[in-house]
């Protein structure tokens, strides 16, 4: 008998490819780019080196996502949010998504290389190898630290954006690295005590699986303390006025909240979830502050 094959749904597969690349999260690491690219100049930058920049960054940073797939197919099989992964449901192949991951990341480097600037573009590969070589295959089954030294890699688009308009690392720009690089560890801790079962099933060892979540609470207020000074740097070093020093000031007295009322907290309440949710909200609005501070300079308060 003949056989017939099932049609290929090509829309399916479309979004297949897209959940590869983590859409939400590039979205998030391409608008702090964005940012420091509208921060590195007076006025209004090029913005044809904006569009190009920005989508050389985020090729790569979905290159580094995919990779991040491919490493993690059979941890993320044994997991609840992650086992119907396209990868890990057997939707496309490691060798297909490998493809398809190196595809961006050279489509991306190339872009960055020739259109922007090879600063840039050598920058934006090394965040890409921090991420997925680095982080994701050693550090992230090596220590509970691994967060707090791979979410480096995570923390690079701000500068990357800098360079790509300025074509030179600014003080200013590793501030905002900064920024971003003392807000992963409660963000991604928060997720790890709602996830706290899932990691252990994997032998993952994430700070709630090897010091518990009570220890793991305490830490992620102290992040919040630590967040709420490196976050008046930019007011205190005069690249930011008034209007980003009292929302940031807003914004880090509430996840200073979120995390002390975390701490005291029964563990079957959604309070991790929540906090993790806040300081997603909390980055994106922090960056967006920047952006209309950098615009709008209030006077007296400003800070030359």
């Amino acid at each position: 008998m003949l056989s017939i094959s099932k049609p290929v749904d090509f829309t399916a597969v479309c979004k297949d490819y897209l959940e590869l690349t983590k859409p939400k999260v590039v979205a998030l690491l391409v608008l702090t780019a964005w940012v420091g690219m509208m921060l590195a100049v007076p006025g209004l930058p090029n913005m044809v080196t904006v569009i190009v920049a920005t989508l050389g960054i985020g090729l790569l940073s979905a290159a580094a996502a995919a990779m991040n797939h491919v490493v993690d197919r059979r941890i993320d099989a044994q997991m609840a949010r992650t086992y119907s992964r396209p990868i890990a449901k057997g939707r496309i192949s490691s060798k297909q998504a490998s493809v398809f991951a190196t595809s961006l990341a050279i489509l991306g480097f190339l872009l960055l290389y020739f259109a922007v600037n090879a600063l840039t573009a050598w920058l934006t590969l090394a965040s890409l190898f921090g991420y997925a070589v680095v982080y994701t295959q050693f550090l992230k089954r090596a220590t509970p630290q691994n967060i707090v030294i791979g979410g480096l890699a995570g923390a690079m688009p701000p500068l990357l954006g800098w360079t790509a308009v300025a074509g030179e690392v600014h003080g200013h720009a590793l501030l905002l690295v900064m920024i971003i690089f003392a807000w992963t560890p409660p963000h991604f801790w928060a997720l790890a005590i709602h996830r706290k079962a899932d990691y252990a099933k994997v032998n993952m060892p994430m700070l709630p699986v090897t010091h518990g979540i009570e220890f793991t609470k305490s830490i992620i207020c102290l992040y919040t303390v630590l967040l709420f000074i490196v976050c008046l740097m930019p007011y205190l070093v005069g690249m930011s006025g008034a209007i980003y020093l009292i929302g940031s000031v807003i914004l880090n007295l509430r996840f200073m909240q979120y995390a002390w009322r975390l701490k005291l907290a029964d563990e079957k309440t959604d309070l991790a979830m929540k906090t993790f949710k806040f300081s997603i909200v909390h980055l994106m609005t922090l960056f967006l502050l920047l952006l209309v501070d950098h615009y709008i300079k209030v006077s007296p308060f400003y800070v030359t």
